[in-house]
């Protein structure tokens, strides 16, 4: 049986400002908590002034706040711009007023050559990614017998559960990093579409390393969703986020989410369309069944429980109907009544 969870970049859409974004981003946490999605993770996005996620531990506490029963996470913490150290003791303070329901999902930079400057601008010589996961691992367990540059160094504050620990990427590279790490994979199959990749599944499992973190691997696949009641409201909704990944793609990006009005009166030239046809295959577009048959099939094909949907789709009210519908498709509500949740 597949578990839905979601990733929100908190879109600005046009005409809205980042406050909007934000709150909007807190209803559909709280949708998503009543409708029996099981995460809801948020992103870090860096000089892309048409999303509000920045700071992914900051929006995560409001979140957490905000619902009572989702695990709440990031999507993710783009590691080599910060301190370990800092970011166990983030993840832990989390974790103390909300135990049990945090997620650290971590994920390497490819942020502005700018950005990357201006957030590593004081720092000596840099840690490499596979040295920063495995000492996120010590400091979230307390292992201060193995030897290390900082043994006997703990994260505060000390809490009774961990934030399950999640490591994205879309290569071999990420897949040995999170089996060595003993930690959750996510495949970003938003970003590299490919049916092949599922063996990087297999080859994280074969290489997976029980941890006090987690003692079997864990897998997840994250996804794009365009749904629509109508496969003509889906497919015009898909305009709109055809453009805007254009829009990200290019020197001057505007600072919104177009609406698909904006989208459907500005049309595409015919190098776009090439681009648009090329991004198409990064997105599921559809009806809630035909999305659903979709995601089944890459449950399947990628041998994982668990599937991460970005609904990134243009207004509030329309985010809030894919993830309805998505639930109502996959059963969500009926299941959480079953559990008593």
């Amino acid at each position: 049986m597949i578990s839905l969870s979601i990733l929100d970049y908190s879109p600005i859409d046009e005409g809205a400002v980042a406050g909007d974004a934000l709150q909007q981003t807190t209803a559909l946490a709280q949708l998503a908590d009543e409708l029996g999605y099981k995460r809801y993770w948020v992103a870090e996005h860096h000089q892309v002034f048409s999303v509000a996620g920045s700071s992914p531990e900051m929006l995560m506490m409001h979140l957490a706040g905000a619902t009572k029963r989702i695990r709440i996470g990031s999507g993710g913490v783009m590691l080599p711009h910060y301190s370990s150290y800092k970011v166990a003791e983030n993840f832990r303070l989390l974790e103390a007023l909300h135990p049990g329901r945090i997620d650290l999902g971590i994920g390497r930079s490819r942020s502005y050559r700018l950005v990357n400057k201006a957030l590593n601008e004081s720092k000596g010589i840099p840690v490499s990614y596979e040295q920063q996961i495995a000492d996120i691992q010590k400091y979230l367990t307390d292992d201060t017998e193995t030897e290390h540059r900082f043994q006997k160094l703990r994260a505060t504050p000390v809490t009774k559960t961990a934030p399950e620990m999640w490591v994205l990427g879309t290569g071999e590279g990420s897949a040995k990093v999170a089996a060595e790490a003993g930690a959750g994979y996510v495949y970003a199959h938003f970003a590299k579409p490919l049916k092949s990749s599922a063996r990087l599944f297999r080859s994280y499992e074969n290489q997976f390393q029980p941890s006090k973190l987690q003692d079997a691997p864990n897998t997840m696949v994250s996804v794009f969703v365009v749904v629509g009641e109508t496969k003509e409201e889906a497919e015009n909704l898909a305009k709109a986020f055809d453009l805007w990944l254009l829009f990200i793609e290019s020197e001057t990006p505007p600072p919104y989410y177009p609406s698909v009005e904006t989208a459907m009166q500005r049309g595409f030239s015919a190098s776009e369309m090439e681009k648009v046809t090329r991004n198409r295959k990064r997105m599921l577009v559809g009806t809630a069944e035909e999305v659903k048959r979709r995601i089944e099939e890459i449950a399947e094909i990628f041998e994982t429980e668990e599937i991460l949907v970005i609904p990134n789709v243009a207004r509030a009210e329309n985010r809030m109907k894919t993830v309805r519908l998505l639930a109502e498709a996959f059963g969500l509500e009926k299941r959480q009544q079953k559990n008593g949740q």
